[in-house]
């Protein structure tokens, strides 16, 4: 695969934008600067770089591609970019050192441009608006945890002057639905709409799949893998006895809400309320009881966890109380009566789907599942008005309000489900258990835990963190959550095994089903996709393939530099 140029100025002809191909003649005697503007078939686009898919790797690889001088298309299956921050609805999930380190340099200014954005137009009160780590919602399990419309009104803003110079073209609500190939070289991508199944062939020079769920893979025959691996497969320590490509975590679909004390807002009775009020999870080991209730499995220990519940934010001591877990608006935040009461998103153990598989099934398979997943949410959500039992003995919380604008959706829930697992990709280099599992890779280092480190990857481009966090499967697993250690990404885990000009920047890298558990969280998939965004560039200077790339040890390090100059680690710090 050689490098092919586009002119990098995406020019409106009739009705669609178009990029044309650069020759030499097209480009002023006085700058070197594209700036050219034809009219040609609306239905063929052609870029630099063909990202599909629009979520926080997609964004990154856009970005990085962006700046280092290429053209860039970029589909979304939905109308919002910014895949799990906002059409998902999950505030960020993160380590404790990510203010400082664990992410790259545009990832934290995006955190910063969130809480600028607070500051800049919201009432917030004086503590709030002195605070240097403003956490909108002051949530248990984020630092950042923020309105889903925020994240995207920040990543809009970040692509604003790219689309200005008609060197980025967003097609949303367009999926992926062919791909064109000759030998291991992707020439075109189809895309449908779908509003009016209008269909736009894509082609470009390279090609990044930061689809959800990896669509890619399978159109232009990427090797790839699903579910679980055996523990006779990769000698992971956690891994299932069985391979199981149908073995994939829960998907959950989000929805967020505030409560009108006094006020009645009980949502029509769901369809399948009776099921999933009444539903016991058969779980190995055994679920703690009914789905629907305020207890859980441990996800460490698997022993029965009890929960709290209550919409006005009172601490509950020992137990954890839900409404705070994921709080993305904390009303002491703001001037006094601006809110009427918080707003919290339910990403929750009791909205866990995983009565069937959506990863590599066809189309039917996954609306039919992501419509039930959909009748869990609202069966909890009514649960929640109706039937949870309150601190003073009584049950349900009529007050609760389902915030539909907050999701941007008719129905209240989220756009897209929140996918935890992917195909993944037959990678040049694929992470184990071993290498950042902190239990095997003791037994294998021998090293105290003070000493004790991940595995150092020669071919880093990046580092992030997470324990090792699968949620119950579709093949009746309980939670699988442990500790891990700081890590690497490590260059070969992107680079497929023989497809010269795809690359992978969501879920979708060379993991294991075990080890996809701690790379698959926010500012790694940002990462990832920053990464693969910086490669394209380099790669096209060099007229080389990744796999050739991958060969030469001084061409890595060449590109480590690179990346490094543009804020992203390829190590954590001693300390």
């Amino acid at each position: 695969m050689k490098r092919r140029n586009f002119i990098g100025n995406i020019s409106a002809g009739g009705g669609a934008f178009i990029v044309y191909p650069l020759t030499a003649d097209l480009i002023p005697a006085n700058t070197t600067e594209p700036c050219i503007d034809l009219i040609s078939s609306p239905n063929l686009l052609k870029a630099d770089l063909i990202v599909a898919g629009g979520g926080l790797g997609g964004c990154a690889a856009a970005h990085a591609a962006l700046r280092n001088g290429l053209t860039v298309i970029m589909t979304e299956e939905t109308d919002w970019i910014g895949g799990q921050l906002t059409q998902q609805g999950v505030p960020p999930d993160e380590h404790k050192w990510i203010e400082k380190y664990g992410a790259t340099s545009l990832y934290r200014e995006f955190r910063t441009a969130v809480r600028n954005y607070y500051r800049d137009n919201y009432p917030l009160s004086g503590k709030a608006a002195a605070a240097p780590l403003l956490n909108p919602g002051n949530a248990m399990v984020s630092a950042l945890s923020h309105e889903p419309k925020v994240a995207l009104m920040v990543l809009e803003q970040m692509f604003a002057p790219y689309i200005s110079a008609r060197k980025l073209m967003i097609l949303r609500e367009y999926r992926a639905v062919k791909a064109t190939t000759n030998g291991n070289v992707v020439r075109s991508l189809l895309v449908a709409s779908s509003r009016n199944g209008s269909e736009k062939r894509l082609e470009g020079g390279y090609f990044v799949d930061a689809t959800e769920l990896g669509d890619l893979l399978p159109m232009t025959g990427t090797a790839y893998v699903t579910g679980a691996e055996s523990n006779r497969e990769t000698g992971e320590l956690h891994a299932a006895k069985e391979t199981n490509a149908n073995n994939n975590q829960a998907f959950t679909v989000c929805f967020a809400m505030d409560y009108l004390k006094g006020e009645d807002w009980v949502i029509q009775k769901p369809e399948e309320y009776e099921f999933w009020r009444d539903f016991v999870p058969n779980m190995s080991p055994p679920w703690s009881g009914r789905l629907l209730d305020l207890s859980y499995s441990n996800p460490k220990t698997l022993h029965k966890k009890t929960l709290g519940f209550h919409p006005e934010g009172i601490p509950m001591g020992d137990t954890l109380n839900l409404w705070n877990y994921r709080r993305i608006i904390d009303k002491e935040n703001f001037v006094p009566g601006f809110y009427q009461g918080d707003i919290s998103i339910v990403n929750w153990p009791q909205n866990d789907y995983f009565l069937g598989n959506i990863v590599d099934v066809d189309r039917q398979d996954f609306d039919h599942h992501f419509d039930r997943g959909k009748q869990l949410s609202l069966s909890l959500f009514y649960w929640l008005q109706t039937e949870v039992p309150r601190p003073d003995g009584g049950r349900g919380w009529p007050g609760l309000r389902l915030r539909n604008d907050i999701m941007g959706t008719e129905d209240g829930l989220a756009k897209y489900p929140y996918i935890r697992e992917s195909r993944r990709i037959k990678a040049l280099f694929t992470v184990l258990e071993e290498h950042v599992g902190a239990e095997q890779r003791k037994g294998i280092t021998g090293a105290n835990d003070k000493e004790l480190k991940a595995k150092i990857f020669e071919d880093s481009v990046g580092i992030g963190y997470y324990h090792i966090d699968l949620h119950p499967s579709t093949a009746g697993d309980n939670y699988i959550d442990f500790n891990s250690l700081r890590f690497q990404i490590p260059l070969g885990a992107l680079i497929p095994q023989q497809m010269e000009n795809l690359l992978p920047a969501n879920k979708n890298i060379g993991t294991t089903h075990i080890t996809n558990g701690c790379y698959r969280l926010h500012p790694v998939e940002w990462g990832i996709g920053e990464a693969v965004g910086m490669l394209v560039p380099f790669l096209m200077d060099k007229n080389l393939t990744p796999q050739e790339m991958y060969k030469n040890p001084e061409v890595i390090r060449e590109f480590q530099e690179f990346v490094r100059t543009q804020g992203i680690d390829t190590e954590w710090p001693e300390d």
